[in-house]
């Protein structure tokens, strides 16, 4: 028996080093349309969403967390790690209109780009509003993904679906074999193939989900049709909690959770679709009101306030995430893409210069490097351009100063208010500072006499 165990022991030590240095894999989930106050996690009172707040008891919850209102600023910022600044892409690039203008992803370089050429396989989904694929069926790839199964939004001349006979393209052609079944279903199914067939290929991945729900129009879920009710953004909302629940479900039965990071975020707030829903626009309160344990949040999607761009950030998966913990560091949609490399041990080119810093430290418990402040952006009709402190937001342009001390209220900063005006010399020098060349990290922006 001891010498059996002699020749067994170290079998078992090299199986578990191996096991213990291999890549993680990455699911990301970036839902389409969806605010911090929807979720019940951060005291959300209008909508049900168990699944989110299961993982964030199991996981860390990122307080925190900041995008621009609107989902293509949003989008270029999460795949070149770039403020609006830099990457000059204020508006959203009108896909759905046939547009043959791309963002091109070879003069701003992605994450998945560097991770691919890591040895990671690499897929995405559901709203890949970044090129029009019908002109640009390559673009995809081009920008780092090896496999995908989108919404392809513009076909034949016309604007499609997303929900119900969904037009979805899979790695080149239109899918013909789900007519009755319903878009984010099919996607859903597709990520937990792509996370099986890596997974028994012993390939680490990086899933880019984009979450086609909540995003109106709201229609009926499956739910809604086996229920025989009404839809709702309420049902909407719940039925996109049922499928991230499905795919941390996926994850467990792969037996890949000790080493697959699933992340959940917004990719702007909420924009509730359905105003003849008696839970919203009730005693002329409007249809922008949602309810939370903090108090109302007005506004939403595509406002530069903090409704429309405060995103909840939820991680889960490895041990090394502190169950149940909470973070309350800002956080920039910039700053994942520092962070997807880190983890996957993908070394940062030095040709690359980004704006984002890595959030690794703060997953799993630790200090990070300190971000004083977010930036936000959208079109000039709405705003132009924040930046947000954790307390102030001023606005580029107008020089405008918000005072959110006591979110979710906010209001116009007092003009005789010391702390508002010292807060405001800060965030106009940064402004100074913040332009398409200026300087990025390593060398952060901090505040005066810092």
């Amino acid at each position: 028996m001891k010498a059996l165990l002699n020749i067994l022991l170290p079998i078992l030590l090299a199986v578990h080093a191996a096991a213990s240095t291999k890549r993680p894999n990455i699911l990301f989930i970036f839902a389409d349309d969806i605010g911090y106050e929807a979720l019940g996690c951060y005291g959300g009172l209008d909508f049900e969403t168990p699944r989110l707040d299961r993982m964030a008891a199991e996981g860390i919850r990122f307080d925190r967390a900041y995008t621009h209102p609107a989902c293509t600023p949003s989008r270029v910022s999460l795949h070149t790690g770039l403020y609006a600044t830099r990457h000059q892409r204020y508006s959203i690039l009108p896909v759905h209109l046939g547009t043959k203008a791309i963002i091109d992803f070879r003069e701003k370089p992605t994450f998945a780009q560097q991770i691919r050429a890591n040895g990671y396989h690499t897929a995405t989904t559901g709203k890949w509003q970044l090129a029009t694929i019908e002109y640009h069926p390559d673009h995809i790839r081009e920008s780092g993904f090896d496999s995908w199964c989108i919404w392809q939004i513009w076909h034949d001349g016309e604007k499609t679906d997303r929900h119900w006979d969904a037009t979805l393209n899979h790695d080149g052609g239109i899918r013909d074999d789900i007519a009755d079944r319903f878009g984010p279903d099919v996607i859903a199914d597709y990520v937990i193939d792509e996370m099986r067939i890596a997974t028994e290929a012993g390939k680490p991945f990086l899933i880019v989900h984009n979450e086609l729900l909540p995003h109106w129009p709201v229609v009926d879920t499956p739910d809604d049709r086996a229920l025989d009710r009404e839809p709702s953004l309420v049902n909407f909302i719940h039925y996109m909690d049922k499928l991230v629940g499905r795919l941390l479900d996926a994850v467990e039965e792969l037996g890949i959770r000790d080493n697959t990071y699933v992340l959940f975020m917004g990719d702007n707030g909420t924009w509730p679709p359905d105003f003849e829903n008696p839970r919203f626009g009730q005693s002329g309160e409007g249809p922008h009101t949602r309810h939370t344990t903090e108090g109302r949040v007005d506004g939403g999607k595509p406002e530069l306030n903090d409704a429309g761009c405060h995103v909840p950030l939820i991680a889960w998966g490895p041990p090394a995430i502190a169950e149940g913990s909470e973070n309350d560091e800002l956080i920039d949609i910039v700053d994942l893409f520092p962070t997807f490399m880190e983890l996957t041990g993908t070394e940062m080119p030095e040709s690359l210069a980004i704006d984002g810093r890595s959030i690794v430290p703060q997953l799993h418990g630790e200090p990070g490097i300190h971000r004083p402040w977010t930036h936000n952006a959208y079109v000039e009709r709405f705003g132009g351009e924040t930046l947000f402190d954790g307390n102030f937001r001023l606005f580029r342009a107008s020089g405008r100063l918000i005072d959110a001390r006591n979110l979710p209220e906010e209001k116009e900063a007092e003009p005789d208010d010391p702390e508002a005006t010292a807060a405001k010399a800060v965030l106009r020098a940064v402004f100074d500072k913040l332009t398409p060349d200026g300087p990025r990290p390593p060398v952060p922006f901090e505040p005066v006499g810092e």
